[in-house]
Parts: structure tokens; C-alpha cells; sequence
């Protein structure tokens, strides 16, 4: 990941200055031990599988990215800022699910969730929340109750 410092006066200006939006940090209702939880990923990478639409820039929507199916998981997300070596030695890097499912096998975790999900990073966060609110309906039907945001 880049450092402000590296960046060129106007970029680094720019998110500097960037408002952020206040949010809500209270916690919906307190989850089972980890040990009992069914536990989903949300990746802000561009994520998605090869024959799925590509997220065009600003997108709001967001693509499920099934677990069985992470060796055809791609990535739209590019940035001049955003170094994407990592993520095509190791997709773990960016997305761990191979982490997650070691953790359930060992114990450390209830389950993980058949169906992990990716937004396109650099978007206004304001823009996402009626979508991230249909997303979570769909992870509660799904039992998933902890999510780990894997921001990029």
C-alpha cells in the first residue's frame, strides 16, 4: 500500500480532505463465540468471478463470490496507488478464505459461509448503504452473524 507521503501533492491533498461520513459503529446484537459463528468475507478489491459483469467505476452493487469457486475470482480494482502483485501470487493476500476455513477446521471458528461478497473500493461509502443493507438481509437468511471486511 502507497503512503501519503509518496504521493503526488495533488492525490495526497485530495484524501486529506476527503469528508468522511459518520457512521454508526453500534453493533446490531452481540454475535455467538467465534468458535460458534458462521463467518462471511466483504471485500472492497473489485472482486469478482471471471464471466460476471465487470464493476464499472463508482459502482455501487456488489458480486458474491462463492467459496468453490475462488480459483476463478478476479480483480477490477486498479489504481496507480493500488500494488496488485500480492493478489495474483495469493489470493489470500486480499480475500483470506483458505485463512478462514483453516480456522473452522481447526476449531477457532463455527463455519464459514458458502458465499463471500466484493464492492468496488473508492466508492462513497453513502452510495453503498442501500445496497450493503440488502447484503446483510441476505448473509442473516444465510446464518451468517460475523463478518470480516477485508478493505483494499
Amino acid at each position: 500500500m502507497v503512503k501519503l507521503a509518496d504521493l503526488d501533492s495533488g492525490m495526497r491533498d485530495f484524501l486529506i480532505h476527503m469528508p468522511c461520513p459518520k457512521i454508526n459503529l453500534r453493533a446490531f446484537n452481540k454475535p455467538p463465540a467465534l468458535s460458534q459463528s458462521r463467518v462471511a468475507l466483504i471485500s472492497s478489491a473489485g472482486l469478482r468471478l471471471r464471466d460476471d459483469a465487470p464493476f464499472t467505476e463508482y459502482a455501487n452493487d456488489y458480486r458474491i463470490l462463492p467459496s468453490e469457486e475462488r480459483a476463478k475470482i478476479i480483480q477490477d480494482h486498479m489504481n496507480a496507488s493500488h500494488d496488485r502483485t500480492g493478489f495474483i501470487q495469493d489470493l489470500n493476500t486480499i480475500f483470506p478464505l483458505d485463512r478462514l476455513e483453516e480456522m473452522a477446521d481447526d476449531g477457532e471458528i463455527g463455519s464459514v459461509a458458502n458465499y463471500h461478497y466484493s464492492f468496488m473500493g473508492a466508492t462513497n461509502p453513502i452510495g453503498l448503504e442501500t445496497e450493503a443493507r440488502s447484503l446483510a438481509r441476505i448473509m442473516i437468511k444465510d446464518e451468517v452473524n460475523v463478518v470480516l471486511l477485508c478493505p483494499v
